[in-house]
């Protein structure tokens, strides 16, 4: 029996990523979307799932704050809804994430990079086929980044259309995609086939248990 329920639903999204216990399948999706030079090994999560809290406040934003090892500082969300400002809002998120590092009295030098990542269930810039966008601070004329600051990253899922056959030759990125996208419709012994790794299937045992 299909599990039923997406993993982009906000309440799924929280639990399965922003529980301690399934900190494995965070950081995996992070390593996945964030390609860095050296890949995250261990993560804080700042704002971990309370079923409470979500409970008490179900208007509020479902994201999931995480430090590494390093201090550099991880927020990602899903947002199945676009509207106007939508971008806006996303630079506002990731300038916030940025800004709040630092408290009275501290040096700028304390800054770590932060990344902001916005899964979006649709589509945004529809003269483009690309998936994922990847914003950095960066010099018109020369090309000079702002290398450790501030660095923003959307994925259109309404762009993304692989197919199960090709899960076998996917990128760890796009195994995840398909996962977000379609888990709710399979059961959890096939997606555990499918999918022969360790943090993909610690999420799909989370999904189904939210299921159950």
């Amino acid at each position: 029996m299909p599990i039923g329920i997406r993993p982009i639903n906000d309440f799924a999204f929280k639990k399965t990523f922003g529980s301690p216990e399934n900190k494995p399948a965070l950081i995996s999706l992070l390593n996945a979307i964030l390609a860095l030079p050296v890949s995250i090994a261990d993560v804080t999560i700042e704002n971990p799932f309370s079923l409470r809290d979500f409970e008490e406040d179900k208007l509020s934003i479902l994201d999931v704050k995480a430090v590494d090892q390093a201090g550099s500082v991880f927020n990602i969300e899903i947002q199945r809804s676009l509207f106007d400002g939508l971008i806006q809002r996303i630079v506002f998120y990731g300038c916030e994430i940025y800004a709040d590092q630092l408290r009275a009295g501290d040096d700028y030098s304390e800054l770590r990079p932060a990344f902001s990542i916005c899964l979006m269930d649709g589509r945004i810039w529809r003269d483009s086929p690309k998936v994922h966008h990847v914003f950095r601070l960066t010099d018109f004329e020369s090309g000079r980044t702002l290398d450790e600051t501030l660095e923003i990253h959307t994925l259109e899922l309404g762009n993304y259309n692989l197919k199960e056959a090709e899960l076998a030759e996917a990128s760890l990125l796009e195994c995840w995609l398909f996962w977000l996208l379609h888990a709710h419709e399979y059961d959890a012994d096939t997606l555990l086939a499918l999918f022969p790794f360790p943090p993909i299937q610690l999420a799909t045992e989370c999904i189904s248990r939210i299921a159950a």
